[in-house]
């Protein structure tokens, strides 16, 4: 019998058991507020310390630099925002193909006095080294690169980039949401490179949406952007979301025990993948760089990407077109724009990002699925001509 196929992952994952099992009981009999000092709260002080412990665990970090936030976009705009509070206003440099929760806050600061510099990438996704350079020439305050592109899953060599914008002064940022779980993170390597803080997401790894964390050197001073009664060292009031708190750390621990097996399965999931569709000839963007195991973006020519993915979801297959956090623009993808991709092809992207629960059958399903779309539309296209 037809099973669906969810091959959508990069926008969000399935909650793991694991995960729900530790959730339940905060969700039903356990209600304590974590700032209280009677029993109750003692116990959601402990159950947040514990989840804290599995996220930096799993990161390399150590448990005070751990802040939990509701999302990886409030986590964005807690650095780039509040690390801009603490520095006199100069210029912001991100690269080009960063996530519009890191983009829009930048530009937030260029309205208030600050310089926004975007950095060029290549025809990979990757920062173009000689860009780079001129833009720390103009000595940035702030700079941020994300780890892996949630669209083509390109990779960015975060270590190299910071130990380059240390030594011009800036502090760094790198959001990590797409790479965590997927490949090693380790913010310790990373923050002796020069990094200075990374986000992360639970609902990217098999967690609930509603918890995220922004893990940042205990040396660097941000400014809150939630104030309040001083919660998460003072840096994001309010009361903690105990039982998503709980169910990322389960969630983290799980990715991080599984990580080496996974990336591997994936990798070749994704690679069975690509060549079927580049039998169908469709063009695989930033094949040429190095990329997360499981993702693959691509576009058949003369092909809409919005109505192909229209068609492939009645076929049973969830995918996406572009991001799905910035879904409702019209606009061709801003990550492709970059990398150079004329407007007509980039229309056509679609993207395919596999998890835990996609096997070779769905590979198989999904290619043959494709091809017949492809000729069905095209078909269509004829006979309108």
């Amino acid at each position: 019998m037809f099973q669906p196929a969810y091959l959508d992952h990069n926008a969000t994952t399935p909650l793991a058991p694991e995960a729900l099992a530790a959730m339940l009981p905060w969700l039903e009999a356990l209600c304590g507020n974590a700032s209280s000092r009677h029993d109750h709260g003692r116990r959601a002080r402990q159950a947040l310390d514990e989840a804290r412990q599995k996220v930096a665990a799993a990161v390399g970090a150590h448990p005070t630099e751990v802040i939990f936030t509701s999302g990886g976009s409030e986590a964005n705009n807690l650095f780039i925002k509040g690390a801009a509070c603490r520095r006199k206003a100069g210029v912001v440099a991100l690269s080009a193909v960063e996530h519009p929760c890191v983009l829009e806050p930048a530009a937030q600061l260029a309205r208030r006095g600050w310089t926004l510099r975007e950095i060029a990438v290549d025809g990979g996704g990757r920062v173009e080294d000689e860009d780079y350079r001129r833009a720390l020439q103009a000595r940035p305050a702030l700079v941020s690169v994300m780890a892996a592109n949630n669209e083509t899953g390109a990779l960015q060599d975060v270590a190299a980039l910071a130990a380059a914008a240390r030594a011009a002064g800036a502090w760094f940022h790198s959001d990590a949401v797409q790479a965590f779980g997927k490949l090693p993170v380790d913010f310790r390597a990373l923050n002796a490179a020069g990094v200075h803080a990374l986000t992360l997401s639970a609902h990217k790894i098999n967690g609930p949406k509603g918890a995220a964390a922004l893990i940042v050197d205990k040396r660097v001073e941000i400014e809150p952007q939630i104030a309040g009664g001083g919660h998460e060292r003072g840096l994001r009031s309010g009361t903690e979301n105990v039982p998503a708190i709980v169910g990322f750390g389960v969630a983290a621990e799980l990715a991080a025990r599984r990580l080496g097996e996974q990336a591997e399965r994936l990798r070749r999931l994704r690679d069975s993948l690509e060549a079927g569709l580049a039998a169908l000839g469709a063009v695989i963007f930033a094949a040429e760089a190095e990329r997360l195991p499981n993702t693959t973006c691509f576009a058949f020519r003369d092909i809409d990407g919005e109505t192909l993915v229209g068609r492939l979801d009645r076929e049973g297959f969830a995918v996406a077109s572009g991001a799905a956090c910035s879904s409702a623009d019209p606009e061709p993808s801003h990550v492709l724009r970059a990398m150079g991709v004329a407007s007509e092809l980039a229309r056509g992207a679609v993207r395919v990002s596999l998890g835990a629960g996609n096997g070779a059958a769905d590979i198989e399903r999904f290619i043959n699925a494709a091809r017949l779309t492809v000729e069905r539309l095209r078909g269509l296209a004829a006979l309108a001509a």
